[in-house]
């Protein structure tokens, strides 16, 4: 890997929930890594029964200091997080979030980090219950926001980690991203919700449902918050999930013959 970071760098890490873990975990192989979080047991529980020495718990200051920064914080305590660690931050720096909406985290980046930072938006699309096999083959978005070392972070995760990544404006991202996730957590959420589901006489499709809802069922609501009220574009979705599901349900109600031929369309 000296092809891509010749120098070795360090990784900082604030927040240490699911995907702040996910995150060393998988970073730890590579790079020195060090984790500060506002639940200092929790680091010190995981750094503890880790499988190698490369993860380590930090104060505020040296994690700030680390060559690569990532912010993997709930969007609610961006911008705090940005103003306790902007005074800190080095010259030449790299700062990527992996928050699940982008430009809010994006705008928030820009306004609150020094200008000698570059900054970097990123969104892994997968959690840790579909990367319990492994992280090969999943994707990732890269926001470019300021700076142009994202090449250089792209490339790694492309040829390292080998994920698939996709170059994309905030703007893009949250657009797609609305749809994508924001209609897959309402559904696993009302799924969720008519628990315990049948096991034994299920169909092949009724079987995906119920993957695609254990992956998200157990996600912090944190994140559900942020995919429904963050993403700009969520709001005008979801609306439109609810009137067609209404519109459905509207069909059912009507005349058997009216169903079958606005089914038919």
């Amino acid at each position: 890997m000296p092809f891509l970071f010749p120098d070795h760098p360090t990784i900082g890490i604030f927040g240490f929930g699911a995907f702040g873990c996910l995150t060393a975990r998988h970073l730890a192989d590579h790079f020195p890594v060090l984790v500060h979080d506002v639940n200092p047991d929790a680091v010190s529980a995981y750094v503890s029964e880790a499988a190698h020495g490369n993860i380590r718990a930090a104060d505020i200051l040296s994690v700030a200091k680390c060559d690569i920064v990532i912010l993997a914080v709930p969007v609610t305590e961006m911008r705090s997080v940005i103003a306790t660690i902007s005074p800190y931050l080095r010259k030449g720096a790299i700062v990527p979030d992996v928050g699940s909406v982008k430009m809010e985290p994006a705008q928030a980046m820009l306004e609150g980090l020094p200008d000698h930072v570059e900054i970097i938006g990123t969104h892994p699309l997968f959690g840790p219950q579909s990367a319990r096999d492994g992280i090969s083959g999943l994707k990732i978005a890269i926001c470019p926001v300021r700076g142009y070392k994202f090449r250089r972070i792209a490339a790694f995760l492309r040829l390292v980690l080998r994920l698939k990544v996709f170059v994309v404006t905030p703007e893009v991202h949250d657009r797609e991203a609305a749809v994508v996730q924001g209609v897959t957590h309402l559904i696993a959420k009302v799924l969720a919700r008519m628990d315990p589901l049948p096991v034994r006489m299920t169909t092949a499709s009724f079987d995906l449902l119920v993957k695609a809802t254990e992956m998200v069922r157990y996600d912090a609501p944190s994140v559900f918050w942020a995919i429904e009220n963050e993403n700009p574009y969520a709001g005008a979705v979801r609306e439109q999930f609810f009137e067609l599901a209404m519109g459905v349900r509207d069909q059912l109600a009507g005349d058997k013959c009216v169903v079958a031929a606005g089914m038919a369309k």
